[in-house]
């Protein structure tokens, strides 16, 4: 039976890896996920409220926190920002990620953003195309008939792993000036309407209202449905068209700290665009006063 299940593990991680040779992070269904539980090369990550872990889980699964993968803020510096490659190496080899792992990461509830900013950084690290989003997370797999324990894995063993980190993954303010409302490239504002157009100031946080010049709208929760799984392929290649999106466009996306941002980055990687992330975001835009903003509705 064992040998059973894992022949269909096999074959499973085959058919992923079909989708996966770009090397970019793609979508699991529950159906694919659960004959490679039992695969030991299998690190599965839970992303969400520590208390929502402990109650329900998916078997293997280990809780992960944004800020557990990102660089330590500083006083007056960016909320959240990549580590260095050495560090963000230490950190993810602490999940046990090794060189040979394949990554499963799937969200607690229904907050997409902490999931996709976790994927992007193991994008950054190289790990993209061994990397794959469970989708519709714990829900999906709930509906599914699947199993949840409560059990705490136990701690992994130290993972051996060589990133090879990809700064082409990250846009800086000086990127974004240069390119926003250019031809070749399309900005995506991913930050709810009102903070777009400036009605908003989010009670005084943000220093200079509105979006960057040329950038265009497409906040982070129309990319999915009311049930946090990710709309259907052709309405999202739609809507990267409809953003301006073309073959041969970059595409650059921002929010207020860089983790909204990351659910339109996952969209546009995984069907295949050159995409970035502005990691400073509007947060480090606003305060830049030579970076030129914009309000209303209208990129410029």
């Amino acid at each position: 039976m064992r040998q059973a299940i894992l022949g269909l593990a096999c074959l499973v991680a085959a058919s992923v890896a079909a989708h996966a040779q770009s090397n970019a992070p793609s979508l699991i269904t529950p159906t694919q996920l659960e004959p490679m539980l039992a695969d030991r090369a299998l690190v599965l990550l839970h992303v969400g409220d520590k208390a929502e872990y402990d109650a329900e889980h998916l078997p293997g699964a280990r809780h992960i926190e944004v800020r557990s993968l990102a660089a330590t803020p500083q006083q007056g510096g960016l909320t959240l920002q990549l580590p260095i490659p050495a560090e963000l190496e230490t950190k993810l080899e602490a999940l046990g990620i090794s060189d040979t792992s394949r990554i499963v990461v799937y969200m607690g509830k229904d907050w997409i953003s902490p999931l996709t900013r976790v994927v992007f950084t193991l994008d950054y690290a190289g790990l993209g195309g061994r990397t794959m989003v469970l989708d519709g997370g714990m829900q999906a797999w709930k509906a599914a008939g699947k199993a949840v324990v409560t059990d705490v894995p136990a701690a992994p063993a130290t993972g051996t792993l060589t990133i090879k980190a990809r700064p082409e993954a990250v846009a800086d303010l000086a990127w974004v000036q240069s390119h926003a409302g250019k031809s070749d490239c399309v900005v995506i504002d991913a930050r709810n309407t009102q903070f777009y157009t400036g009605e908003s100031n989010n009670n005084g946080r943000i220093p200079r209202p509105g979006h960057v010049a040329g950038a265009v709208s497409a906040p982070f929760d129309t990319w999915v449905r009311e049930d946090g799984s990710f709309k259907p392929r052709a309405e999202l290649e739609a809507m990267l068209k409809a953003a301006g999106a073309r073959t041969g466009t970059t595409v650059a996306t921002y929010c207020h700290i860089g983790q909204q941002a990351t659910v339109p980055y996952f969209v546009a990687r995984m069907l295949g665009y050159d995409v970035k992330l502005f990691d400073g975001s509007y947060e480090e835009w606003s305060r830049t006063e030579s970076a030129p903003v914009k309000t209303g509705s209208a990129p410029q």
